[in-house]
């Protein structure tokens, strides 16, 4: 439950005292001592005496309800910068030449990137876009710029869609060591196809981001 609180920004900095949230649980302080101790040792919290316990890791939600960017998604929490890795020409892959509506080895633009939240690595995206569109998004600066953007402003259109996949998947030793997290750790991996406001898709993305840093969250509506 502590752990879940954390999570969902119930204490913005401090957590209440063992006596408090002994209380709360109905616990004995030990028992919230031991409760703490993982905590602590699973780095969401910070404990020193005479300074008390407080918050030193937490969660941003990335929402379903919308297709834009992660800087239009985390505008509220700070500033996302992009450390571009890799921009290359290529010939697509099988399953990216189809799901793209390309012939068999055609050629698409490929660009790995490093997405921070201020100084944090929250998701490793691999891009993948169609050659007309790709050639020009790159003339663009791609350190400061959603890609998302960049599509509607070369392409003179309006982004329509997005079919997306969600799954969890352990960090290969290349996606632990760029997030910084040890390998084997929880990733919330996306596939996202994207197209413009006809239909025609334009960029297939592959975005593993770390777990312990971002909820998903979304509004269901039942149909009647």
């Amino acid at each position: 439950m502590l752990r879940h609180q954390i999570y969902e920004g119930t204490y913005d900095d401090a957590l209440p005292a063992e006596g408090e949230l002994a209380a709360e649980f109905f616990v004995s302080r030990n028992t919230i001592r031991e409760a703490l101790a993982v905590l602590k040792s699973e780095g969401l919290i910070d404990r020193g005496t005479k300074v008390g316990t407080h918050v030193a890791a937490r969660k941003y939600d990335h929402g379903l309800d919308a297709l834009v960017g992660l800087k239009e998604t985390f505008k509220d929490y700070g500033d996302v910068r992009n450390e571009v890795r890799a921009v290359q020409r290529l010939s697509a892959p099988p399953a990216v030449a189809r799901k793209l509506a390309l012939e068999p080895g055609a050629q698409v633009v490929f660009i790995e990137r490093l997405r921070y939240l201020a100084d944090l690595p929250l998701s490793l995206d691999l891009t993948y876009l169609t050659p007309d569109i790709g050639e020009q998004v790159i003339e663009h600066p791609l350190e400061s710029n959603d890609i998302f953007a960049l599509i509607e402003r070369v392409s003179g259109r309006r982004l329509g869609g997005a079919g997306l996949a969600l799954e969890a998947v352990s960090a290969d030793p290349h996606s632990a060591a760029t997030l910084q997290v040890p390998a084997g750790s929880a990733l919330l991996m996306a596939e996202r196809l994207t197209s413009l406001d006809d239909g025609t898709p334009v960029d297939l993305e592959y975005i593993r981001m770390r777990g312990d840093r971002i909820t998903m969250r979304g509004n269901l509506i039942r149909d009647t």
